[in-house]
């Protein structure tokens, strides 16, 4: 790993543990949330939220804390085939974003806004002997928000969309491609165990 791939790691970490240990109020609880989703938009393989037959599953958890109005997670996922299903090629996505939740809670229901700031790393490579391999690790944000119904004290289902935006541009051995900010949203529900 460079240099600038740890400090970026590092500060990306050191942001999400603020955001998830200054969003734990006394009443808040904790919990875990694995969920599904496809991506769309942006730099994926799915130019839009509908319409799509090349949809891009995006498999992922969610943990953290959750109040009666702030919260914070830290959320990673993983992306295969992010930049569409092409012969001979293969991509895949990971993220990783601590994000700060105002989520009133109104009975059953808890909607959500969120913000946060984390890791995008992309993966693209052309599979004739390895030939073409680029690897591109990027300090990024988030912002989206959604909805927790809950079944229970402890158990709920969530809907969500997001928006990711990277702050660099990609590279492909070493060349910046020009204004190439990888970005995409996601729409994504799962389930929500509280405790």
């Amino acid at each position: 790993m460079t240099v600038s791939i740890v400090r970026r790691l590092a500060t990306a970490s050191l942001a999400a543990a603020v955001l998830f240990c200054s969003a734990r109020p006394a009443s808040a609880e904790g919990f875990i949330s694995p969920f599904i989703g496809y991506n769309f938009g942006g730099d994926s393989g799915c130019p839009e939220i509908s319409n799509c037959e090349d949809k891009t599953r995006n498999l992922g958890i969610a943990f953290g804390s959750i109040g009666r109005v702030v919260g914070g997670e830290f959320e990673f996922s993983f992306i295969d085939n992010f930049f569409g299903e092409v012969p001979g090629q293969s991509s895949h996505v990971l993220t990783f974003m601590g994000n700060f939740m105002l989520a009133p809670r109104l009975g059953a229901v808890q909607p959500y806004g969120l913000v946060g700031l984390g890791l995008i790393k992309s993966h693209a490579e052309v599979t004739l002997g390895g030939l073409l391999e680029t690897d591109n690790n990027h300090f990024g944000w988030d912002i989206g928000g959604g909805i927790i119904g809950y079944l229970g004290d402890h158990v709920g289902l969530r809907g969500d969309i997001r928006y990711f935006h990277a702050f660099e541009d990609l590279e492909v051995l070493g060349i910046p491609l020009g204004d190439t900010k990888l970005d995409f949203g996601r729409i994504s529900g799962g389930v929500v165990f509280k405790f």
